[in-house]
């Protein structure tokens, strides 16, 4: 074992720069190997008793990309010799592999062809170990009375040794390899490309296999994790995911998103996403934003917890669109923005734009049609409003569970409505973020309600969120949800106003209401504690023991 090490610590200090680059001149990279017999998981034998194959012949410069000529019995190394040299070979990649599918290049299809290796030991010291390694091996007696045992191997047994010790004792640290060279179907080629592995990316494979050593940076660790993955060394993988997720930064965080779609590393993919609901806006403005697919511009589109106004992801979006339209060579019409857009247009919450943003900006883009322009335009100016074929529902840029407390212990009916605004003071303990409110409806059976619902500052009178919307209800005494277009931020000790001014007929009200009430989190035991008093003015009866406005919905 002493000299196969030997050998690999000699044929990775021969010529590493031009393993690195691949010789400047775009020849592939070359580590030559010498075999001396068979290695890791040796074909299943039909003794009684098997030898351990890595004691069969030398591993050769790399420690075990090798093999017997023959390659059918465990002890037949010794015998037949050195064996025939192999040859790999890594060659720079046609494409770039993370445009590539996972599934079509994994580890169990690269077992069977896309393999490469080099070499650069000496044929006299890969000799000198395969005699050295032969003369060691025991001959084992015949035993023709002995019960014939048939062992199956044990796929992907080198996923589960993480130190190189591990690996060596047996034999080599990849399932491919060994079933490249060891399996049922081992390849009898001397030589075998890998076209679509940068040789850079390979060296930093068999540098980690034979030495545990991690060489990555940002400008191989993608090349390296998807040659990690094709190979099956889910060790390597692990460290070039934790250097992603420690370099993982707004203005990279849509590429490395897309990578981790494309690599199936699901805990890297989620903490981009969060990335990028932390930092929308710069995330969005990034150069590598314009560079990924459809799909993962889809998946960020669907989520509710993007912190950015709605007319920028339009914005974004038409970005996106022009450069997919380049690249699939169409000229940037709107007509053509809007076929490679596809799902991701149906995704833009248009209702949650003002009236201003969507006419300065949407409605003149030509990307909508004639009817969802004036349809939107109908949503924003009339009420009851026209049902719209775009999500209305807002985002929240807020982590964690929602909230809500209800400050009335009885609700009765008959609360009329003249046009004058119901409206409650409250303070709270804690900073909190307020998305809506709970309303009463009608207690004459399913109605519709117009509403205006606001949050203004005490002190300064002014309108710190507010949507004018409606709702529907069922004529019972529940609430029924009316909320912000945008998270409204309450700081702790300072007096606010919840208003609202509905339109309809008569609903039910609260009673015997509370002046203080609390909420516990239930995983943590914190505590928001919420103080309503009497608002001064016109406030059409409600108060603190009476009225609209039972319930308040927020995130802490």
């Amino acid at each position: 074992m002493r000299c196969c090490v030997c050998l690999f610590q000699q044929s990775l200090q021969c010529s590493p720069s031009k393993m690195a680059a691949g010789e400047s001149n775009s020849r592939s990279s070359c580590l030559n190997l010498s075999n001396s017999g068979p290695l890791g998981n040796a074909p299943p034998s039909n003794s009684a008793h098997s030898s351990p194959a890595s004691n069969g012949g030398s591993m050769g410069a790399v420690g075990g990309i090798n093999r017997s000529a023959g390659n059918s019995n465990p002890q037949s190394g010794p015998e037949n010799g050195g064996g025939a040299e192999t040859a790999l070979r890594s060659t720079p990649s046609a494409q770039n592999p993370s445009r590539q599918s996972v599934g079509q290049s994994g580890a169990t299809s690269g077992a069977a062809s896309n393999m490469t290796a080099t070499s650069s030991s000496s044929s006299s010291s890969a000799s000198t170990a395969s005699a050295d390694a032969s003369a060691a091996v025991p001959s084992l007696p015949s035993s023709p009375a002995s019960v014939l045992v048939y062992r199956e191997p044990v796929y992907n047994w080198q996923a589960t040794k993480s130190t190189v010790k591990e690996r060596f004792a047996l034999a080599v640290g990849s399932a491919v390899f060994d079933a490249m060279f060891n399996g049922g179907m081992a390849t009898t080629s001397t030589e075998i490309e890998l076209p679509d592995v940068e040789p850079a990316a390979f060296l930093a494979l068999l540098k980690f296999l034979y030495s545990d050593e991690v060489q990555i940076g940002p400008e191989t660790v993608m090349t390296t994790l998807y040659t990690a993955k094709k190979y099956a060394v889910p060790a390597l993988e692990a460290h070039c995911v934790e250097f992603l997720k420690k370099n993982l930064r707004a203005d990279n965080a849509f590429m490395l998103l897309t990578q981790a779609r494309l690599f199936d590393e699901p805990q890297l993919a989620s903490l981009c996403l969060e990335n990028i609901d932390k930092n929308t806006a710069d995330a969005l403005a990034a150069e590598g934003f314009t560079d990924i697919d459809l799909d993962t511009l889809v998946a960020v589109l669907e989520r509710d917890t993007l912190g950015v106004r709605e007319v920028r992801l339009f914005g974004a979006a038409v970005r996106w669109a022009d450069a997919e339209a380049q690249r699939q060579q169409l000229q940037p019409t709107p007509e053509n923005k809007r076929r490679v857009l596809g799902k991701a247009l149906s995704l833009i919450r248009f209702p949650l734009m003002t009236i201003e943003e969507f006419a300065a900006g949407p409605a003149q883009s030509g990307i909508l049609t004639d009817r969802e322009v004036v349809s939107l335009f109908l949503h924003f100016t009339v009420n009851p409003k026209p049902h719209v074929e775009f999500i209305d529902r807002p985002r929240c840029c807020l982590r964690g569970k929602e909230c809500s407390i209800t400050r009335f212990s009885q609700v009765e009916s008959r609360w009329g409505y003249s046009g004058t605004s119901d409206r409650i003071r409250f303070s709270v303990n804690r900073r909190i973020f307020v998305v809506g409110f709970g309303l009463y409806g009608s207690i004459h059976g399913p109605t519709d309600y117009q509403v205006n619902i606001q949050i203004i500052h005490t002190d300064s009178n002014t309108v710190l969120g507010q949507n004018d919307t409606g709702f529907s209800c069922d004529g019972t005494a529940s609430t029924f949800r009316v909320m912000f277009k945008e998270p409204v931020e309450i700081l702790p000790s300072v007096n606010y106003i919840a208003c609202a001014t509905l339109k309809g007929p008569d609903s039910h009200y609260g009673t015997k209401g509370m002046r203080k009430v609390t909420h516990e989190a239930p995983a943590t035991g914190t505590k928001t504690c919420f103080t309503f008093c009497y608002a001064a003015g016109n406030n059409n009866g409600t108060s603190v023991e009476d009225g609209q406005i039972p319930e308040v919905i927020f995130y802490t």
